[in-house]
């Protein structure tokens, strides 16, 4: 099971270390193999909530978010965008892009870093609503019950995880254009790009998530009207339609699955500059750690392990809304890749240590209920 999961990911990382070692020796081999880790463990969060749209989706939609999916994720997120944030912030064309990045690695390094404003605005507003979403919706299963009682009951409020996300915004654009103007004008229309790049964000998560739960509901309606009307054999054309309104819901799913997967990605490219800057190794080192949290998430669809372990979907939207937090307080301040990751581990082993005393409980429960029945059997 594992190998059949993780195949793909084993031999990724074979042929780029090895490609590693022949572009620049062992040094390259080092940086790949730690940028590698770097992206996994920034990224595991990512891969739990992956998985909790994954499992809704068939076994061929699973196979398309691990062969274009990974090639969107490794080449589109991990080479192909920080070329694209080059030629846009510096009005270059795609391959003076490509050329700059390959030859004057300092340069490309300080546009890149230049962006970073705008795409963690974008990032941290698409993050922050998904996390927003989520603690404001009346669950059955509540983690800390304490705090998630109380949001659900606000959550009854329309619109208010917007409401919310744009306060954030406005308050983080502000600040930093009020940073910007007394460090100088070299900066200071930044804020208006902050604010723009966050409304961005905003409205993506809005028309791609908005559709995904649109066919989703629908779906799910024409399952239960389909179930309803099997015993009376009135089934004739419903099949196709169901059908092609899956194909539909998986599709916009998946849309949503790669925009999440990419405002994930943000904090791993920008932090992958702190380690190199060369866009070879890049791309190699975060597409390894790519690919294996593409297969993690497989696995725990096809392991049932969010069934079993209830609170680490929980632990997972947390561990987002802390990085969503940082994402926009790294649009004026420097924060370090290493606690934004240890941040995710944590909230998530927390969780996953919750789940591991739920299951306890429940066992010892379920044990002294059947142990009273067969006392009461024996009298």
């Amino acid at each position: 099971m594992v190998l059949k999961t993780f195949g793909w990911s084993f031999a990724v990382t074979a042929l780029g270390l090895v490609a590693a070692v022949f572009y620049g020796g062992w040094t390259a081999f080092g940086i790949v193999a730690i940028l590698s880790v770097l992206e996994i463990s920034l990224s595991f969060d990512n891969a739990v909530v992956n998985a909790g749209i994954l499992k809704k989706m068939n076994a061929f939609w699973q196979k398309i978010f691990l062969t274009i999916g990974i090639l969107i994720a490794v080449f589109g997120m991990r080479l192909v965008f920080p070329v694209v944030i080059v030629a846009i912030s510096a009005q270059l064309g795609p391959i003076e892009a490509v050329d700059l990045a390959l030859t004057d690695k300092d340069r490309y390094q300080e546009l890149v870093t230049d962006a970073h404003p705008s795409i963690a605005a974008f990032g941290g507003m698409f993050l922050l609503m998904i996390f927003l979403d989520f603690i404001f919706e009346d669950r059955d299963i509540k983690w800390l019950g304490w705090l998630e009682r109380p949001l659900a009951k606000l959550g009854k409020i329309d619109m208010l995880s917007v409401c919310i996300s744009l306060i954030v915004l406005l308050i983080a654009a502000t600040t930093f254009g009020a940073n910007a103007h007394q460090h100088g004008g070299a900066h200071a229309d930044k804020a208006q790009t902050v604010l723009l790049a966050g409304i961005a964000g905003l409205i993506t998560y809005m028309i791609v998530g908005g559709l995904s739960g649109y066919f989703e509901d629908r779906l799910e309606e024409e399952e239960e009207r389909e179930h309803e009307e099997e015993e009376k054999a009135a089934r004739e054309g419903k099949p196709k339609s169901a059908i092609a309104l899956a194909g539909k819901a998986a599709f916009f799913m998946f849309l949503y699955l790669e925009v999440l997967d990419a405002s994930f990605s943000f904090d791993g490219v920008i932090g992958a500059f702190a380690i190199t800057n060369d866009i070879v190794l890049m791309a190699l080192g975060l597409g390894i750690g790519a690919m294996y949290v593409r297969s993690l998430t497989v696995y725990l669809v096809r392991q049932g392990t969010l069934d079993d372990y209830v609170y680490l979907e929980h632990g997972a939207h947390y561990a987002i809304g802390a990085l969503a937090v940082i994402l926009l307080v790294t649009i004026q301040y420097e924060i370090n890749e290493i606690i934004t990751g240890l941040i995710g581990v944590v909230l998530i082993g927390w969780s996953f240590w919750s789940s591991v005393r739920r299951n306890r409980a429940l066992a010892a429960a379920e044990g002294e209920a059947g142990t009273k029945t067969e006392v009461t059997s024996g009298v």
